[in-house]
């Protein structure tokens, strides 16, 4: 594929422009994607020397600078981020120009998620996700990890929590798209059974309430929002929102957690939400979809971001999508609280 893809660029270099500059575009889009120059060589064959030789070269024949060099640290220059918003357009229109002529076989997607989410909200939508989207064939592992895409382990990623500016490193940042996968309301949930005797947040002081470790929104930010002081932590404690709901639908306790994760146990009655517009909930992006931007038309890619848009109600654009030039990671807006003239 590498050598097609040259030879592709060798014969379509635009006037003006040598065939070597358009053949090292490819080494250029590599560093960006991978994050250095030496995952770049790696993922192209090549030594590290040969893809700094490359890029110099781009940057001699276009007469300016694509990338800031501070030892081993590298950073796109505006004209490297308008570079590359072109090279990754043209890279994605070519991916989906040879899989419409190749031979017709299963679209991989390769994708880790956060383990709650994957078991209250994907899982549960697995035979409409491959119904809706002919050909996918779905891999998937779950982890509170967050993958850092190198050499080709996964294809996206859904987090819970906003990584770090700087967790995939500052150049691979500039080629990360991380987009919110809406807001989720936080609010405590129990058993139908425990529902009469919680009339107000007050209530709440004599159940039992069920602790969730990871959880970036817990009881003391709740029953802040509610004018009360938080009891002094009792009972269970589990690091995965998946048990706490199992433990509240079994009449074990209070969980509080997100009604999008608990949505089968609320419309099946397993789970209630007693103080429903009495108390002021807590309304937060809780998970995100991350992903490198260069492969956001790959067929199975696009399938599966026009999907998830549609089943969470998100308005996403995959043609306009790739447009912002850097940033990408932007820190998250605060928790909010969820007015009872909300709901």
């Amino acid at each position: 594929m590498a050598g097609f893809c040259h030879a592709i660029h060798r014969v379509a270099a635009p006037r003006g422009i040598s065939a070597a500059t358009a053949g090292t575009c490819q080494a250029n889009e590599a560093a960006t994607r991978t994050g250095s120059f030496r995952q770049a060589a790696d993922d192209l064959g090549l030594t590290p020397s040969a893809v700094s030789h490359a890029i110099r070269s781009l940057e001699l024949d276009l007469g300016t600078a694509l990338f800031e060099r501070d030892g081993r640290n590298v950073r796109l220059t505006p004209e490297g981020e308008t570079l590359m918003r072109h090279v990754e357009r043209g890279f994605g229109k070519l991916h989906l120009g040879l899989g419409s002529v190749a031979a017709k076989k299963p679209d991989l997607l390769k994708l880790h998620c956060a383990p709650s989410f994957a078991a209250q909200w994907l899982v549960p939508r697995l035979r409409k996700l491959l119904a809706e989207c002919s050909g996918l064939e779905l891999r998937l592992a779950t982890g509170t990890d967050y993958t850092r895409f190198l050499a080709d382990e996964y294809d996206a990623d859904i987090v819970y929590g906003l990584p770090s500016t700087d967790y995939y490193g500052i150049l691979k940042q500039q080629g990360m798209m991380v987009l919110p996968l809406g807001t989720e309301v936080v609010t405590p949930l129990c058993a139908p059974s425990l529902s009469p005797l919680i009339r107000c947040p007050g209530d709440l002081m004599n159940q039992t309430l069920i602790e969730s470790d990871n959880k970036k929104v817990r009881w003391p930010a709740w029953f802040a929002a509610n004018g009360l002081a938080a009891p002094i932590p009792s009972g269970l404690r589990f690091d995965r929102s998946f048990m706490s709901l199992s433990a509240a639908a079994d009449e074990i306790g209070v969980a509080l957690e997100s009604t999008l994760l608990a949505e089968r146990e609320i419309a099946s009655g397993r789970l209630v939400r007693p103080l429903q517009g009495v108390s002021e909930d807590i309304a937060y992006t809780g998970h995100w979809l991350v992903f490198p931007r260069a492969t956001r038309l790959a067929r199975p890619m696009a399938m599966f971001i026009s999907w998830l848009a549609s089943e969470l109600g998100l308005d996403i654009n995959l043609a306009t999508l790739g447009e912002a030039t850097s940033d990408q990671i932007a820190p998250p807006a605060p928790p909010a609280t969820s007015s009872r003239a909300d709901r």
